[in-house]
């Protein structure tokens, strides 16, 4: 058995200056090390859809995992506690003993770039998928780090921006997972957003880091901050933030012994914080194996199939006329797949979560093997994209070791595509402060038309075509929403070209721009043929002449993307009417979705069948298929809301609940967001929470409760019969919402407070019992500062969706119930 490392000792042992060099990473993945005294270097790892390494684009390859928004549409967390066991067998093979997951902001508005990413609108399924989902990775000794502590539910000024949420909201929807998180599931690492809550920067938050997250609910752990969010040198100390991230740092070292040394900052806040990255490395095993392996791109069998598996269970089938589904293809019959999404697999976001797949399953491929004798064509019919997309040929790209193109060439890099990502991978002995580059790349047009050439960058950047200057992202060069904001914004010219025309592009980067993207840097190429009427009716053809339709629509990674918000809820360029000609060419259309947020579907009554299959990991091809014809029943049931109409969803209209005013972002809506924010108001929806229908049928009868009356502090027992009524397996989910019949706190009409999933076999039943604590019954009183369950009458609501309440009974509440918050 190893000896446990005595801590105290090794502090004692320190000089100031190395404990303050504890306090920030000694680069973009890793601790501080301290040889001398045998303190090991820990390494974390992005996630939270895969263990990514140490380098952000083209590393070795990982196993992809569906986005957050996907594991919660399975409403399984037995499931989701599996998947974070896999993923710490995944940071371990890429030498990390911390995986930068999950990510539990909620879906406020449908606005947000990284909805994808977070798990619902509504904080119980959120906070029972963060709970399994930080159970099963520390399972296997790798810490997770629940994030973005707190308020962090847009991109729009995200580095700066301050979330003002009053404290009612703030206790009973947004801490709610981080809460559940540090009680239940014991999560070891916490990161804090960019954002700040009511002015204060969220690393320099004393009363939420230190009162709230470590006084009142005991968290022991570490807390870090999110990548370049370090604003204050003694402030965050003070709050209890531990560890700023990444290094080499921007404001502790000599800045942080300076303060201690003036007598601005006690030596004993140091030592505590120094103190828990020491505790963090001894729970993960660094101390008893200090060596940081290389990392490895395994491709685990049993993970490929878990995803797959996952893939399948978080599709959501959101309508289901005359049974269209599963297909019945047979051999001899042609099936028309439009949409660039049939044969570029969309299998995650974009952003940080972003990894280097082990491999892409494209649904057109996984239908081919899954239906011998079927005839797949394929027409692309309109454009997804945001930017320009990307020429699929490597780049070549020389250096220079300045920021001038001066001297000789001192190193050469190639990518895959023309995209290129200097987030730790620049070449060795380049400053990533001052440095220059050049590639030259080849285009040749396939087709007549107009095309669109562009520029991204994070430093200057300008390109010639066939020698004319006409991309310039050099002069007046300023960040714009690209590359979590250290990017300009994209820089486009268009020519007409016929097919066989070559363009030879040179582009040049330099880093000579003012602040210097704190050394993170990228460059960006795109090339491509803007896409047409021609491309639509080559579509609508096809679908006409076809026996069966499948039409793949929805976003990408470009849209569902950390650092900026989607402008609306719409399909981006002419989706919706190739959607709606091909459904009029072909009445056995069906729409398979990938988006990671609401989508607005004008052409919903023209088809007959709409699946939902969010960005399902490296195995998307084959989960869509899988679901498509049969061989697996979609299992999902929606996370968040989907409105009619985007004027009906939180804070539209009002700037100054969003986007925000004058760097402040106000939640008006109290604790109104989601589906309950629309059942107050009475809206209308598309799609309701909770939403998703099966391949068979299924009854929820029987409610029963283990009691009538409650007195304070009991905890009450529902129990429901499902039943399989249907002629295939499938899986049901029981929701249970609370409704509290008069309150003197203005309260949602009902909320999610317990839910189970049953898979059965046609014919087959089970009992499910639900239980409720004191706190499904509880909202936030402000005046108390306390949990406050009003005495009086509840209804418990059971049911399908929020919108398909079943059955219901009544339970009294004999007594008010108080918890006050620990002070």
């Amino acid at each position: 058995m190893t000896e446990p490392v005595n801590i105290e000792a090794l502090l004692d042992a320190m000089t100031l200056d190395e404990q303050v060099s504890l306090l920030a990473g000694a680069d973009f993945w890793t601790t501080v090390p301290i040889p001398r005294l045998g303190v090991p270097s820990v390494k974390v790892s992005d996630g939270p859809n895969g263990a990514r390494g140490g380098i952000f684009k083209d590393g070795p390859s990982t196993a992809c995992f569906p986005v957050g928004i996907a594991l919660a549409a399975t409403w399984n967390p037995a499931l989701i506690a599996e998947t974070g066991a896999a993923l710490g067998v995944e940071a371990r093979l890429k030498g990390a003993r911390v995986l930068l997951a999950p990510t539990v902001n909620l879906q406020r508005t449908v606005y947000n770039g990284r909805n994808f990413e977070c798990h619902s609108e509504d904080p119980w399924l959120s906070s029972e998928m963060a709970v399994a989902y930080v159970n099963g990775l520390q399972s296997t000794g790798v810490a997770a780090t629940i994030k973005h502590f707190v308020g962090n539910e847009s991109e729009y000024q995200r580095m700066t921006v301050s979330s003002d949420i009053p404290e009612r909201p703030l206790r009973e929807l947004y801490l709610l997972p981080f809460e559940r998180a540090v009680k239940v599931a014991k999560v070891q690492c916490v990161m804090t957003g960019y954002n700040r809550v009511d002015g204060t920067f969220m690393a320099d938050h004393h009363r939420l880091v230190t009162q709230v997250l470590r006084d009142e609910w005991g968290f022991d752990g570490l807390v870090m901050t999110d990548w370049m969010a370090h604003h204050d040198t003694v402030r965050s100390v003070l709050a209890g933030c531990d560890l700023e991230m990444p290094g080499p740092t921007r404001e502790r070292g000599n800045k942080l012994v300076a303060a201690v040394q003036d007598g601005r900052l006690p030596a004993d806040a140091v030592r505590a914080c120094a103190r828990r990255v020491l505790q963090l490395a001894e729970r993960v095993g660094s101390f008893a194996d200090p060596v940081i392996p290389a990392e490895r791109d395994d491709d685990l069998p049993a993970h490929r199939a878990l995803i797959r598996r996952l893939g399948a269970e978080g599709a959501v089938l959101l309508k289901n006329d005359a049974d269209a589904l599963p297909l019945a293809l047979k051999a001899g019959q042609t099936v028309a797949l439009i949409g660039h999404a049939a044969v570029t697999p969309q299998i995650m976001g974009g952003g940080s979560a972003n990894v280097n797949a082990h491999h892409r399953s494209a649904p057109m491929a996984a239908l081919q093997a899954a239906c011998p004798g079927v005839d797949f064509v394929h027409r692309p019919g309109a454009d997804s994209h945001r930017w320009t997309p990307l020429m699929p040929v490597p780049m070549t790209v020389d250096f220079w070791a300045n920021d001038r193109f001066d001297g000789p060439v001192v190193a050469t890099q190639t990518s895959p595509n023309t995209e290129i990502m200097w987030f730790g991978s620049l070449p060795a002995g380049l400053d990533p402060y001052d440095f220059s580059a050049r590639t030259t790349l080849r285009f040749v047009a396939e087709a007549e038309g107009l095309h669109a050439f562009s520029l991204v960058s994070t430093g200057l950047a300008r390109a010639t075509l066939n020698g004319e200057p006409v991309l310039d992202a050099w002069t007046g060069w300023r960040r714009g929403d690209t590359y979590f904001t250290f990017g300009c914004d994209e820089v486009l010219h268009h020519r007409t070209l016929q097919a066989g025309d070559v363009v030879e592009l040179q582009v040049e980067f330099s880093t000579a721009v003012e602040g210097g993207g704190f050394g993170v840097h990228a460059l960006r190429v795109g090339a491509s043929r803007l896409m047409g009427e021609a491309d639509i009716a080559a579509a609508v053809d096809a679908a006409a002449k076809a026996d069966v339709a499948i039409v793949f629509a929805g976003l990408n990674a470009e849209w569902d993307n950390e650092g900026l918000d989607r402008p609306g809820i719409a399909l981006p360029h002419a989706q919706d009417e190739l959607i709606a000609r091909v459904a009029a060419a072909n009445p056995n259309t069906v729409v398979v979705l990938q988006s990671g947020s609401p989508l607005l579907l004008p052409w919903l009554d023209a088809v007959p069948a709409v699946l939902q299959a969010w960005y399902p990991g490296q195995e998307c091809g084959l989960a869509i298929a899988d679901v498509l014809t049969g061989a697996a029943a979609p299992g999902g049931r929606l996370p968040q809301t989907w409105p009619l109409r985007i004027e009906d969803s939180v804070a539209f209209g009002d700037p100054a609940q969003y986007p925000g005013v004058d760097g402040h972002v106000r939640y008006g809506e109290d604790v109104f967001i989601g589906y309950r924010h629309h059942e107050a108001r009475g809206h209308a929806v598309r799609f309701p929470f909770g939403h998703g229908l099966s391949y068979t049928r299924f009854e929820q009868t029987g409610l029963a409760l283990d009691r009538t009356t409650l007195q304070p502090g009991d905890t009450l027992t529902a129990t429901v019969t499902v039943r399989n009524a249907g002629p295939r397996a499938g899986s049901e989910v029981v929701q249970l919402y609370v409704h509290d019949t008069a309150s003197t706190l203005a309260r949602p009409p009902q909320e999610l407070k317990a839910f189970a999933k049953v898979a059965l076999q046609p014919g087959e039943s089970r009992t499910v019992s639900l239980s409720l604590d004191m706190r499904a019954f509880a909202a936030y009183d402000v005046d108390r500062a306390a949990w406050w369950a009003e005495a009086g009458t509840f209804e418990i609501r059971v049911g399908s969706s929020s919108a398909a309440i079943h059955q219901r009974e009544t339970v009294t509440l004999a007594a008010d119930w108080v918890e006050p918050v620990a002070r």
